[in-house]
């Protein structure tokens, strides 16, 4: 018996150990030696207690051989971490295993040893809490561009496969996007906006097949792609699973392949229905978003302007993003527009709340404030009609609640006087260049206090000049409320920001305000900044075709333009090298012509790359997406001196400054 025990112990796969005798002396096969380590070759033949050593006597270790050893009752236990040498360098891992212990008798029937046998669970284990951070992350993911990274990260690493799939339904057609082993991923792309592709009802197709039938199909070896691929990388697949994924409104697939033979096991493909299930729960429910949001996003942009005044010696920016719940309409605002005497009017208000309501509202204030600015200017003026209205719209729909704020201004553009008045919203921040060179400054403007609209206040004016080379930053609360901090430290550290930075360029000033104050804010967040321009700047506009030689017409266009301005040729250089990345990127993720405006001031050059696509640019936006396929962000970062992006009516913008080294 004994012998015949330890032939099937050497012959076996399966890890296993035979301790025989009273001094349970150690005979195991190679699968077995994996799991001791280091402990292997000098453990063969020697007692357990010794090769263990204190680990023998540790709780669930050698009392359960010796308990089976001396009743004979066999015993399965539970599944246990050990730690296991992997590889040729023998790195120490945690490894999951069951065992199991029974006895081996002689041919008088008598107990001479414990036979172990060892499976292990470590791949089982750690699918099931991969299952569970799938959960958790799909549980976050707003947007079905977050569902396909969250997706295809989850497929490759947990199942280790060659080839994934992530598809959803397009009217008649599909979008999907795919992942490959082997593929150069790095952070960057990894934040990046999926790369979809489209494909249409094709029958020849597991993936289509699967989205239209709802039922999941697994092929263990053959060539299951070879009616429709597209490239090298899917000829090679030979094994594939395709899980269907389908909701009341959504119809899509999940597929997975191996470039070997694959058995899908019932316990891999019980696995597989719980992710198909939860990714299609994510995608129904990132579907739904978008769609609220975007209806949200396109009210509450639509009532802000979409273009700024564009002034000789005054330059003009304005930042607008929607905050943390990003699902619904805010009530901030923003507005800046020429009166009749040539006269700059500038606006930034926030009504309470984040819902339709407030956007109506806001929308109301800001059509009123033109209407009374266009016929009387003044800020008490436009502020007392303002309070008037605010007032019959609470008694009208019988509420009392409606909270409006609003700083209100006037630039006059012959000597740069700013007439400002306040009705209960934050000071504005100015912005003073050194006349010198040296360093900025930066303070809020005493604007007195105001009530806000609708208590039937009275507003104080005050009168400040923006030299050449100052700003102003005006900016909802939203920039500087915390709720973990005093409202005082915000405005602190806004104003810091401010005096830091670069330059007083409007856009670089409303990029550095979202960002200023640490922590994140449930708030919407506007911001609308004012430059005096040292002297007069030289700009141009390209629209580029969405096409393969729009970003090359970019820099043939750009590298003449900027020679002509006399531009330095390591600033030129720099400049080409980030624009056409961007360039490269918009076209690429946003699938519309892009326009790019470059604008050359005595200190700085400001390029700007804007597109109108909607993807990617549901959830606020973060600089951490602007990459082509990982390098664009790198660069623009090293080359440039800021950057940024904003949001627009209709897509998103991306700039960045560089600063002219002085001649």
């Amino acid at each position: 018996m004994v012998r015949a025990t330890v032939e099937v112990l050497l012959a076996s796969p399966v890890p296993m150990a035979l301790a025989y005798g009273d001094d349970h002396v150690l005979v195991y096969n190679d699968a077995y030696a994996e799991v001791l380590g280091a402990r292997h070759p000098a453990a063969l033949g020697r007692p357990a207690a010794e090769v263990f050593g204190e680990l023998w006597h540790a709780p669930g270790v050698g009392g359960v051989v010796e308990d089976v050893y001396r009743t004979g009752q066999p015993f399965l236990e539970a599944e246990t971490q050990i730690a296991v040498a992997r590889g040729s360098a023998g790195q120490f891992e945690q490894a999951s295993f069951t065992r199991g212990h029974s006895v081996v008798r002689d041919v008088h029937g008598t107990v001479v040893g414990v036979l172990t046998v060892a499976a292990e669970t470590t791949q089982v284990t750690r699918r099931l809490q991969s299952l569970g951070d799938l959960t958790s992350k799909l549980a976050s993911a707003l947007t079905i561009d977050d569902v396909a990274r969250v997706v295809l990260a989850y497929a490759m690493s947990s199942f280790d496969v060659d080839h994934c799939v992530f598809a959803v339904d397009d009217g008649a057609e599909f979008r999907y996007v795919r992942r490959i082993r082997g593929e150069m991923m790095d952070e960057a792309d990894e934040r990046l906006p999926p790369l979809w592709k489209r494909i249409g009802a094709d029958p020849g197709s597991p993936l289509v097949t699967a989205a239209q039938t709802g039922r999941p199909s697994f092929q263990p070896d053959g060539s299951p792609l070879a009616k429709i691929a597209t490239d090298r990388h899917e000829r090679r697949i030979r094994a594939l699973a395709a899980m269907p994924l389908r909701t009341a409104s959504l119809a899509g697939a999940l597929t997975m392949g191996f470039r070997t033979a694959h058995t899908w096991l019932p316990a891999e493909r019980a696995l597989l229905y719980a992710a198909a299930e939860l990714v299609a729960q994510a995608a129904e429910r990132a579907r739904r978003f978008e769609a609220q949001h975007g209806t949200a996003q396109l009210l509450q942009r639509s009532m802000l302007p979409e273009h700024l005044p564009e002034l000789d010696r005054f330059r003009i920016a304005a930042r607008y993003d929607v905050g943390v719940d990003g699902n619904a309409a805010g009530g901030d605002f923003y507005d800046a527009f020429e009166l009749s005497d040539g006269r700059l009017a500038m606006v930034l208000g926030d009504v309470a709340g984040h819902d339709v309501r407030a956007a109506a509202v806001m929308g109301q204030v800001r059509a009123a404030l033109r209407a009374l600015a266009l016929t009387d200017s003044a800020p008490g003026v436009v502020l007392a009609g303002l309070d008037r209205l605010v007032e019959s719209l609470g008694a009208e729909s019988r509420n009392e609640e409606i909270f409006v704020t609003v700083v209100y201004g006037v630039l006059d553009p012959s000597d740069g006087s700013i007439t400002l008045a306040s009705a209960g919203h934050p000071p504005p921040v100015l912005r003073r260049a050194d006349p010198h060179g040296g360093a900025a400054s930066a303070e809020l403007v005493p604007v007195p206090p105001g009530a806000p609209l609708g208590l039937g206040g009275h507003w104080r004016t005050t009168t400040l000049r923006l030299e050449p080379g100052d700003s102003i930053l005006m900016f909802s609360d939203g920039v500087v409320e915390r709720r973990d901090r005093p409202l005082s430290d915000g405005l602190a550290d806004l104003v810091a920001a401010a005096g830091a930075a670069n330059s007083g360029d409007p856009r670089n000033l409303c990029a550095l305000a979202t960002q200023a104050v640490a922590g994140r804010t449930d708030d919407d967040v506007a911001v609308l900044a004012v430059e005096r321009a040292i002297a007069l700047s030289r700009s141009a506009t390209m629209l580029v075709p969405a096409e393969p030689t729009g970003p090359s017409r970019v820099r043939q266009w750009m590298t003449s333009r900027l020679r002509d301005w006399s531009v330095p040729e390591p600033v030129i250089g720099a400049a080409i090298l980030c624009t056409s990345e961007l360039t490269t990127n918009a076209l690429l993720h946003a699938g519309t012509p892009a326009q790019v405006h470059i604008d050359l001031s005595a200190e700085r050059l400001l390029v700007s790359v804007a597109d109108t696509g909607t993807r990617g640019s549901v959830t606020r936006a973060r600089t951490d997406t602007l990459s082509s396929r990982g390098r664009g962000l790198g660069l623009i970062e090293e080359l440039s001196d800021t950057w940024g992006t904003d949001p627009t009516v209709r897509g998103s913008t991306v700039w960045f400054e560089m600063l002219i080294p002085p001649r």
